[in-house]
């Protein structure tokens, strides 16, 4: 079988299922769920996908988490990765609804192309992966050794460009708690000691210090504590920040002046300070040349077109951390919004039918790119060439 037809049957297949896969995005849309509470999504794919023949092994190794495997478990081993929590107020305001609808799109054509005799040895996994939105639920699921048995992973992500090679920061998030002692403000002030006082003098040292760290840093926070009444000297002051970096490295060392601003505001107000890392950091995401370029070439055949340059914008995903595990690619394909990722406009963008063309098109990319590597087992040598060099 020629790749040519092995492509023209992934994309027979994929739009065979155009009703199906647009409906399995809208009920994700319809009942967003929070990380590591994604009950609804997680039983409706892990059910569509043992319906279509996928050995699906559910919340493996976590409660909403699952892997689904279709082919024989020797020879080349794809992993497609999907999402499918929403953030706080907003559902589904980062797409994530169709970051699944594309996953699992892209594995009906891929299952369709190894059901043919020439790649009955390569098997397909799916990754069903819980609290992309800083719950980083596929840093647990690494930890739990669910990608160990996976050769490479593609995913691709909404966004308001097409572009291949989107950078992606290496983030830690840091909870930064002063504990003083409490007084009345008008009676006593002297007895107290200010955690209020801390919390304002730590969120002044960063904001100065930022000014000094390299552009693509990111530094940023908010004030959670500030005591409960006037007339009461705050006891306990808290903040939170995420810090960011080009690598996990520079994230590092930012986090070290973070923590210097954060133990000199304890030092002149009196308070004890406690600092802990929130979740899991995430890492920087490595970008795999060789399945960019292959993903870029079949992106050209279905008329998509990519942005040369990334953006100087960029956030954070724990798919960083698969990307350091495992040859990754992360592309980002546009939709139709005038607003960006985490805005109500994204949301809203999310669910209208203008979604759908691009979405089915990164559909059949994803899984033409897979059948590249399937079709030619020395591309995997490639692939692992680029990767073992970073």
């Amino acid at each position: 079988m020629t790749l040519e037809k092995l492509k023209e049957t992934i994309c027979q297949e994929v739009d065979k299922r155009l009703e199906t896969l647009n409906d399995i995005s809208e009920q994700i849309w319809k009942n967003p769920e929070l990380g590591f509470d994604e009950k609804f999504a997680h039983k409706l794919v892990t059910d569509f996908l043992e319906k279509e023949g996928f050995e699906v092994a559910r919340q493996t190794p976590l409660p909403t988490s699952f892997i689904a495997k279709f082919g024989k478990g020797n020879g080349i081993k794809v992993g497609i990765v999907i999402e499918y929590d929403a953030l706080p107020g907003i559902g589904h305001a980062c797409g994530h609804n169709l970051i699944t609808e594309a996953g699992i799109g892209a594995a009906l054509g891929i299952k369709a192309a190894l059901t043919l005799d020439n790649l009955c040895e390569g098997q397909l996994l799916v990754f069903g992966t819980p609290a992309e939105e800083g719950g980083g639920g596929k840093v647990l699921m690494i930890e739990k050794g669910a990608f160990d048995d996976v050769d490479f992973c593609i995913m691709a992500h909404p966004y308001v460009e097409d572009i291949i090679y989107h950078p992606e920061l290496s983030l830690e998030h840091l909870q930064i708690t002063y504990h003083g002692r409490a007084s009345h403000a008008s009676v006593a002030p002297w007895q107290g000691i200010n955690a209020l006082d801390a919390v304002v003098q730590c969120y002044n040292n960063i904001s100065m210090m930022r000014q000094q760290i390299l552009p693509d840093c990111r530094v940023h926070g908010i004030i959670t504590k500030g005591g409960e009444k006037p007339n009461i000297i705050p006891q306990v002051g808290q903040l939170e920040y995420f810090v960011r970096g080009i690598t996990d490295e520079q994230r590092d060392d930012v986090k070290k002046k973070v923590i210097g601003c954060a133990e000199a505001a304890a030092i002149a107000t009196g308070c004890k300070v406690e600092i802990k890392t929130v979740g899991h950091p995430y890492s920087n995401m490595l970008i795999n040349k060789c399945l960019a370029t292959l993903f870029e070439n079949n992106g050209f055949q279905l008329n998509l077109e990519f942005k040369e340059n990334p953006p100087n914008m960029v956030g954070s995903t724990d798919m960083g951390n698969v990307s350091h595990l495992k040859p990754s690619i992360h592309p980002m394909f546009k939709i139709p919004t005038k607003g960006p990722n985490h805005t109500k406009a994204f949301t809203e963008a999310a669910i209208k039918p203008e979604a759908q063309e691009p979405t089915i098109k990164i559909a059949k990319c994803i899984a033409m790119t897979a059948i590249d590597v399937l079709h030619d087992k020395k591309l995997l040598d490639e692939i692992y060439k680029g990767f073992n060099a970073k």
